[in-house]
């Protein structure tokens, strides 16, 4: 049943999200303050690709010290937006019976966007 869901997911759209957090994760590792904020683009690129069957969850040692700041400056620098969109498309998947479960993951994708930093896919 996940890999349906995984493919219908990405012919309804989950692989242009993952495409966008995957260039704008590029764009991030230009310089090198940006590397960390762009490998955590890579990481939501990932789990946008396969979000059925997949968790994001808190590392073995997590939240440390250096997440919780790296995650205050993600949401400080505009990053809440993407889960701002998210959530819009949760809610407007959630409409209709069918769209259930994609508007679920697209809520688990959100809270994964707010706080990327210490997260890891299970």
């Amino acid at each position: 049943m996940k890999s349906l869901g995984n493919i219908l997911w990405l012919v309804f759209g989950g692989i242009l999200i993952a495409l966008i957090y995957y260039l704008v994760g590029l764009m991030m590792c230009i310089s090198i303050i940006g590397i960390p904020f762009g490998a955590q683009l890579f990481k939501l690129g990932t789990y946008a690709l396969w979000p059925f069957g997949h968790e994001l969850v808190n590392g073995p040692r997590e939240p440390g010290c250096l997440s919780v700041g790296m995650n205050l400056i993600w949401i400080l620098l505009g990053w809440w937006e993407i889960a701002l969109l998210h959530l819009t498309f949760g809610l407007f998947f959630c409409v209709t019976i069918i769209g259930i479960p994609w508007g679920l993951q697209h809520f688990k994708m959100a809270l994964g966007a707010v706080f990327p930093f210490g997260k890891e896919i299970h």
